[in-house]
């Protein structure tokens, strides 16, 4: 029998009962799963049910841009397998949610949330999804992101794309999801699924988990493959897995990470690094190491800062030794060299892979903004497209300003900052807070500029790993541990320690606003 969208179902999800998946984990639903106790088509049905209570209807988070009509096919699949003992791993039959800008060769789209590219299906699924789906989890659907992954206009809107609307944080909806891998961390923290694939440039998964109260974990470029996800700037991207706890970060870290012929940057990771990140987990490791604390990235607020002196202090009572570090390189100057850098490697990145995309796609920049100058009353109605515009100008990769500020970004980002940094304190890892608390929404101007500590690690190409750290007024804050190249084990045992003590995260509250059941004040 098939239901009304047209997908077989068989008699379990016809008779199934929706049954709670609120803020339960990754690692227990592999447990249930690989024990019988659950079948991954129930789950599957049973998040899908949740994706239309409060992503379609009730709060309309607007996180998952499209579910996936295959999704209950795979899982029957899946169930066939584990029925006959055959468990591919961990995620055997675990629904997971990827960010759209991530190639499937199946009945979605991969649009970055362009109405440009609606329709347009990819003829091979990228190398990333070809993993997850070798690993035995079920695709869920896209996430919605802000659109071209923050890549088009000056002064867009994190969480906002012409296909997807606006994704809503789900502590306090009048307020940013961040971006650009918005639907992503949203969906992660409403228990849409049971974790997330993001996609970072310089921020992307580690400002919207932070905001939204989850774990991100940005790899080292060259870990994950890149192969088939709409490129941003190439020196800087890579996806990366968003999950509600550090365990689960990890388990989906072994299922992305990869070998890749087609991707020469995933050639130089040490095998040593590349697997069994969950296996390897050790939170002693926070007891006796030495975290170097950006003091420039804490907040000037009062309020905000005590609470993240809380988070400090309980480090410290773990064992942790706190280094003040003051001496960190030009940020300025880093900041203005990475802009040059990433337009032009937007123009030749972008203009690859739209001359190679599928049929309907715009072939190159210039089409692409042409598209949106016709349809301008949905594409532009809150911000316009100046970061495309300036990408189209851009010189080629060989030009000698571009081979300048690329090496200045290294100089900086790397070898005079995180690899200095650590090297000249002794360090294990560099922490600070991973951006300020999540704004109101300002679909008229655009997000305000924001304060982040996750640049120097963007730049520099090296990972980062955010972990809630608390609260102030509702609002969740984010802790980052950022490391040198291909310390992705050191950067999750750390955070799992810190986790493992604070237990600061909470599930989301879906309040209007921020004054929503908070106490009168009199004055």
């Amino acid at each position: 029998m098939r239901g009304s969208d047209g997908t077989r179902m068989d008699r379990e999800q016809m008779n199934s009962i929706a049954r709670p998946v609120k803020e339960i984990s990754l690692e227990q639903w592999s447990a249930e799963l690989a024990s019988g106790r659950r079948s991954p088509v129930g789950l599957t049905a049973d998040y899908l049910a949740r994706i239309a209570e409060l992503d379609r209807d009730g709060p309309r988070l607007r996180s998952v841009i499209e579910t996936n009509p295959d999704a209950l096919e795979i899982a029957i699949e899946m169930k066939r397998e584990l029925q006959a003992n055959r468990r591919r791993g961990p995620l055997h039959g675990v629904p997971i949610l990827i960010k759209d800008n991530i190639d499937t060769s199946d009945a979605m789209s991969t649009t970055a949330g362009s109405l440009a590219m609606s329709g347009v299906k990819p003829s091979a699924d990228a190398i990333v999804v070809t993993r997850l789906r070798a690993s035995g989890a079920v695709l869920l659907g896209k996430t919605n992101m802000s659109e071209w992954a923050n890549a088009r206009g000056a002064h867009g809107t994190g969480g906002w794309s012409a296909r997807g609307g606006l994704t809503r944080n789900p502590y306090v909806l009048d307020r940013s999801a961040s971006g650009s891998s918005s639907g992503s961390a949203v969906a992660v923290a409403a228990s849409l699924c049971a974790a997330a694939v993001g996609t970072e440039t310089d921020g992307s998964i580690l400002c919207p988990a932070a905001v939204c109260g989850v774990v991100g974990l940005k790899p080292t470029v060259g870990l994950v493959s890149r192969t088939g996800v709409i490129p941003l700037a190439n020196s800087q991207d890579t996806p990366g897995p968003i999950a509600r706890n550090v365990r689960d970060c990890a388990l989906l870290l072994d299922a992305m990470a990869g070998a890749d012929p087609q991707d020469p940057a995933t050639l130089a990771a040490p095998d040593s690094q590349r697997s069994d990140y969950a296996g390897r987990l050790d939170p002693s490791t926070l007891h006796g190491c030495r975290l170097g604390l950006m003091e420039a990235f804490l907040p000037a607020h009062a309020g905000i800062r005590a609470a993240y002196e809380s988070a400090l202090s309980i480090l410290a009572k773990a064992g942790a030794t706190l280094v003040r570090i003051t001496d960190l390189p030009d940020l300025a100057l880093m900041r203005e060299h990475e802009r040059f850098v990433m337009l032009t490697e937007l123009k030749a990145g972008l203009n690859d892979y739209l001359g190679r995309a599928g049929a309907g796609a715009p072939r190159n920049i210039k089409d692409l903004t042409e598209f949106n100058k016709r349809h301008s009353r949905e594409e532009m109605p809150w911000f316009q497209q100046e970061r495309l515009e300036q990408a189209e100008r851009m010189p080629d990769l060989s030009a000698p300003e571009y081979l300048f500020a690329r090496q200045e970004c290294l100089r900086l980002a790397k070898y005079s900052g995180i690899d200095a940094l650590i090297g000249a304190h002794g360090l294990d890892a560099l922490i600070a807070p991973t951006t300020q608390p999540a704004g109101v929404i300002d679909l008229a101007l655009g997000d305000p500029a924001g304060i982040h500590s996750c640049t120097m690690a963007a730049v520099a190409g090296t990972p980062g790993i955010t972990v809630p750290a608390g609260h102030w007024l509702g609002l969740p804050l984010g802790l980052s541990f950022y490391g040198q190249a291909w310390q992705e084990q050191r950067l999750l045992n750390l955070a799992l320690g810190f986790e493992q003590i604070s237990a600061a995260r909470q599930a989301p509250t879906y309040r209007k606003s921020i004054e929503d059941n908070m106490p009168a004040i009199i004055v």
